[in-house]
This record gives structure tokens, C-alpha cells and sequence, in this order.
């Protein structure tokens, strides 16, 4: 499945800058190496909507993209910026908490929060606090282990069902490799229901 469409709307680099909320949000937060935007152009199937980089960090901004999805209403995808170990100075990285919290605490369309991790990673502390976080607003969380084509097949589940121990899911984390489209579909789909009426 993918996008029937996908545009570029706006950035914002303060709270004043955030447009109205005129469609479901659905956001994607993560490490700033997870593959995020990788991630978000293979789901709309638009190459270049969000810049991807060989230098993690890049996006500073909070950045809206109107998506129409495989079907239903349109929405509105919300790419947060990456935290953990971006390349750029600490001051600039702890700038972008109070953006983030900003969005995620104020967002009367916000329906969920797709959180992605790296696979071969697995959880630390930014997701535990960050799940945490969400939690306590009562934010959806879609858990997402992203680059599953880096670990052989038979040691992924294996690390979805510790993923979803640790933060206390009801789900499983849905594994998606954006090289070989595995869980994209299954992504689309949670997507599309936490994207439902509120």
C-alpha cells in the first residue's frame, strides 16, 4: 500500500508557527538514525518528500506533509525531530525538547504517535521515557522497529516481543524495512486506525 498522494506543507521552528489543526495528525518520533524519513517516503511512496541525510540530526524543524491515504480522509503526517545522537551541539538538541513537548502536549488533532526503533538497537533509555511520556498524555502509540532487513528473520520476533516487555505494549512493535517494504503494509493499516475518529 501506499500514499494516493503526499505534499509538502510547512515547517515550524517555535509553537507560533504550527499551522491549524485541520486534519487527523498522526506523528513519527525517533532517534535521529532510525530512518525516519526513509521511513515516511516509502509510506507515501514519494522519494524525496522527506529529506533523508547521511548525517543524523538533520531535521530541525517540525515538518507537516498532507498525505492521502490508500483510502479513506486525508491526514496529516507530523515528522518531529530525531533526538538521541544527533551530530550537532547539545544546546541546539535540548532546543527541540520544549518543540516537541509543545506539539505533543497541545495538538487537539494529534491521534497518535508512530515511535520508531532501530531493530538492532532495541529499547533505551530516550524510548522508555518517551513511551512513558506519551502514556501519561494518553498519546496512541504505534511502536515501529524499523531496518528489519539488517537481522536475520528468525531474530526479529525475538526482538519485537522484548521491544514490547519493555514499554509495557499491548502490541506487538510492527518490523518494516523500508528496502524490501516488509510491514509497510501492516504500518499503513495502524496508521489508518489511530488516524480514525477521535
Amino acid at each position: 500500500m501506499k500514499a494516493r498522494s503526499a505534499t509538502f506543507i510547512t515547517s515550524a521552528a517555535d509553537p507560533a508557527q504550527f499551522p491549524p489543526s485541520s486534519l487527523p495528525e498522526i506523528a513519527f518520533a525517533g532517534r535521529s538514525n532510525v530512518g525516519k524519513s526513509s521511513l515516511i517516503n516509502a509510506l507515501t511512496g514519494v522519494s524525496s518528500l522527506a529529506r533523508t541525510s547521511r548525517t543524523p540530526g538533520r531535521t530541525r524543524l517540525v515538518n507537516w506533509f498532507r498525505v492521502d491515504p490508500p483510502k479513506g480522509d486525508p491526514l496529516h503526517f507530523v515528522d518531529l525531530p530525531g533526538y538521541g545522537y544527533a551530530q550537532v551541539p547539545v544546546a541546539m538538541r535540548d532546543s527541540w525538547r520544549p518543540l516537541i513537548e509543545s506539539f505533543l502536549s497541545g495538538r487537539e488533532a494529534l491521534r497518535g504517535v508512530v515511535l520508531l526503533i532501530d531493530v538492532r538497537r532495541g529499547v533505551e533509555d530516550e524510548e522508555l521515557d518517551f513511551a512513558a511520556w506519551l502514556e501519561q498524555r494518553g498519546v496512541a502509540v504505534v511502536a515501529c522497529l524499523t531496518k528489519a532487513d539488517k537481522v536475520p528473520k528468525n531474530k526479529r520476533r525475538p526482538v519485537a516481543l522484548d521491544v514490547k516487555k519493555q514499554l509495557g505494549l499491548r502490541k506487538e512493535p510492527i518490523l518494516v524495512s523500508t528496502l524490501d517494504g516488509d510491514g509497510l503494509d501492516d504500518l499503513w493499516r495502524a496508521v489508518m486506525t489511530a488516524a480514525g475518529p477521535a
